[in-house]
């Protein structure tokens, strides 16, 4: 007797198919500006308070300096959709004469500007462009020719004489937006061709061809982790980030100089979509993406507001990037305290450094107010209701 072995065939059933993470849906248009002022609610309460900022450099209390400028800049955003935050701006403006910072060159007093020139067409008249003309019309006078290298003045010392120019990858949000919009504000195209000419300088130097990231500065091209991974500031790259997309707003589409910046932002964007965690947000050292790396606000709002400014601006694929901002804006949220403070901000730095839920600063509310005026817009066009 014989036995006849019945084997199943194993390709009869087809295979389950892969199961597809859901896509994040857009926010209400209501509701991310419902947070967005909230927010920027908290800071405009606490602007003459610095106890929550124990860590802050002393500088800190001075408008004019980069650290409150992110949040006037970021602020003339969040007016352009409520109109019940320009008088702030605008007061801020006259009570300061509508001055620029103190050094005559360097990029980081020179932000707040942006701020003024968005007053001049907002109810502070042609005054409010004045010293900002006065200001870039002596830096035009005596271009600064110094090295792009960044050697500390002394050892240990995170300043050098290359700021003068752009020798740092934050001056890109500080200073070549602001000259534009000054070039747009007075018809005098001196500025921009400066701007063009230092930022492609400062990118030759400091943009990593492999990564598509930006060193912080020269100092950081050889330096590794304790992984042997090359050392690309969160916070850093945000800056850039940021300042193309201000760049952008402003360069007519037919300038020439557009395709360069168009290209250099989807670039980078296409490497920062690849780090992005999980959980919404980017490391403070973009290529630690360790699940476990802490929560870091600053870097994130500033990618987040890029990718969504992006998408709806048609320079980036709205399937790829539109997920990315939304779980980069629920990852903000959920890093605002009950009572509209941002925390998780990395403090003022050069480099990836430590992180707590406590940590705040102007720039972090800054970014979020960037990045949440960005995913209004994004959600209001998509016809979110």
């Amino acid at each position: 007797m014989s036995l006849t072995l019945v084997v199943p065939i194993l390709m009869a059933a087809p295979a389950p198919a892969a199961v597809q993470p859901a896509q994040p849906a857009l926010p209400r248009p209501a509701e991310i500006l419902a947070a967005t002022r909230r927010v920027a609610d908290w800071q405009l309460a606490n602007r003459h308070r610095f106890d929550h900022m124990p860590a802050a450099r002393e500088s800190v209390r001075n408008p004019r300096d980069w650290q409150q400028a992110t949040f006037w800049v970021a602020l003339t955003e969040l007016a352009d959709r409520d109109p019940r935050y320009a008088e702030p701006v605008l007061a801020l403006g006259r009570g300061l004469g509508w001055k620029l910072g103190d050094n005559p060159f360097h990029a980081d007093d020179q932000l707040i500007a942006q701020s003024w020139i968005w007053a001049a067409r907002n109810g502070g008249g042609a005054g409010a462009l004045a010293p900002a003309r006065t200001y870039f019309d002596e830096v035009l006078a005596n271009r600064p020719r110094g090295s792009l290298e960044f050697v500390p003045r002394r050892p240990g010392s995170g300043d050098s004489a290359c700021t003068d120019r752009w020798c740092w990858c934050d001056a890109l949000f500080m200073a070549p937006p602001t000259l534009l919009r000054l070039a747009q504000a007075t018809g005098d195209t001196r500025y921009a061709d400066f701007a063009h000419e230092e930022f492609r300088a400062t990118t030759d130097i400091l943009y990593d061809r492999t990564e598509h990231l930006y060193f912080r500065d020269s100092r950081f091209f050889e330096r590794r982790d304790d992984k042997g991974r090359k050392l690309f500031w969160s916070r850093g790259n945000g800056w850039v980030m940021g300042g193309l997309v201000r760049m952008l707003q402003v360069l007519d589409r037919k300038d020439p100089h557009r395709p360069y910046y168009e290209r250099l932002f989807r670039e980078m964007a296409a490497r920062l979509v690849t780090l992005q965690k999980a959980d919404g947000t980017w490391s403070p050292s973009l290529l630690d993406t360790d699940p476990a790396t802490p929560t870091e606000t600053s870097g994130t709002a500033f990618f987040t507001y890029a990718f969504a400014w992006g998408v709806d601006a048609g320079l980036l694929d709205r399937a790829t990037y539109q997920p990315a901002a939304t779980r980069g804006w629920a990852a903000l949220g959920r890093a605002v305290r009950p009572d509209g403070m941002l925390g998780w901000v990395q403090q003022v730095s050069d480099r990836p450094d430590k992180v707590a839920a406590s940590d705040t600063q102007y720039y972090g509310t800054g970014a979020f107010l960037l990045a949440g005026t960005a995913m209004y817009d994004l959600a209001r066009k998509s016809g979110r209701q």
